[in-house]
């Protein structure tokens, strides 16, 4: 296990680290001088982290790819307030040299238990028709497992292995609290919505070394896959009302909710507008969490700039913490004490020798 992790960068702000790393990204670009530099993204199970190589570069340049490892020595410090290294030295590590654990995040969830919460929702379905497509689902093992594990996004959201589990067990029990609120919501068919609108995420996102997109992912984009999916398995549900297969197409394609935001369609029934609103809140308020998270070893209840966002955020636990009491300065007390004896004693009639007045 590596010793140094993204997440303590604050603590090692403008010292020399050596630690190991995965190539998010890598980019070669022109200094003004036309020599090349290493611009990459690196990248461990606590976070990403911008790193420039300067000097030295044309030995390393053919050394390695993205989704290689490498081990970096070079220096910590903050550069537009925020975090980068600045590289030194690096080598790319052996297979046998690497800790796959370090590398990608995970959620500190019990998966099985997430899962078993998922199947009892499921279970509690009225409608015979969505508990049969969505049991058909879960009851395939391809399926299975790689809902289990996958991210719910590259970095936006739930960027982490179980992040898309997490992130519907969440969404299910928030829609159902909601739903109670709003009668003319079907609660059925809005959780089955929850289940699909992420599960193309298991063929669009790559999640191996690093999180990225799958060729596929890039071309065609979770919402066309998941409709190839829910195609797919509705072969297997007989009877399937084909009026239920057009509302889950328009949940999937629609939960994005706005065009700029890549929805084909607006929402345009209440289980629909209801299933975006909340995605993006959960998306969001985790998005915070993690923020959160990520900065917790800084004094200030502000954090940096949140790109996915466009603000700097309040801590507001933080914020309304108790302050700690500072104790009173003793040397002080001691030499405001001094001060007043001596005050006393210059007060008192000065001592004359016999037969002199002052």
């Amino acid at each position: 296990m590596k010793e140094f992790y993204i997440s303590d960068c604050a603590r090692q702000e403008n010292k020399i680290i050596t630690s190991n790393f995965v190539v998010v990204s890598k980019q070669i670009k022109p200094k003004k001088s036309g020599e090349p530099y290493l611009a990459l993204t690196l990248g461990d199970r606590s976070g990403q982290l911008e790193a420039k190589m300067w000097d030295n570069v044309e030995e390393v340049l053919n050394a390695f790819e993205q989704d290689d490892f490498l081990k970096v020595k070079g220096l910590v410090n903050k550069y537009k307030n925020r975090f980068q290294l600045t590289i030194h030295k690096l080598r790319k590590l052996g297979e046998s040299e690497i800790e796959f654990s370090d590398y990608l995040p995970k959620t500190t969830r019990n998966i099985d238990e997430l899962w078993q919460t998922l199947a009892g929702f499921v279970a509690s379905f009225q409608n015979a028709h969505l508990r049969s497509l969505v049991q058909a689902f879960m009851s395939d093992p391809e399926i299975a497992a790689a809902y289990r594990n996958a991210p719910a996004a590259k970095t936006l959201h739930h960027a982490y292995i179980g992040g898309l589990l997490d992130h519907v067990v969440s969404l299910f029990r928030s829609c159902d609290l909601v739903s109670r609120n709003y009668p003319q919501v079907n609660r059925d068919l809005l959780l089955t919505g929850v289940f699909l609108h992420d599960i193309g995420k298991i063929h669009e996102l790559s999640y191996n070394r690093s999180f990225s997109y799958t060729t596929r992912g890039q071309l065609l984009g979770h919402m066309v896959i998941e409709l190839e999916m829910l195609q797919a398995k509705l072969a297997l549900v007989p009877d399937f009302p084909v009026e239920l297969k057009t509302l889950l197409e328009h949940l999937i394609i629609s939960h994005h909710g706005q065009y700029e935001f890549g929805s084909p369609k607006l929402p345009m029934f209440p289980e629909a507008l209801l299933l975006h609103y909340m995605d993006d809140l959960d998306s969001k308020m985790e998005a915070m969490r993690a923020h959160f998270e990520r900065e917790a070893e800084l004094e200030s209840p502000w954090t940096s700039y949140n790109a996915s966002l466009g603000r700097p955020l309040l801590d507001s636990a933080k914020f309304l913490a108790p302050k700690p009491v500072v104790p009173p300065d003793d040397s002080s007390a001691a030499e405001a004490e001094v001060e007043a004896e001596y005050a006393s004693e210059s007060s008192e009639e000065a001592p004359t020798l016999p037969g002199l007045k002052p």
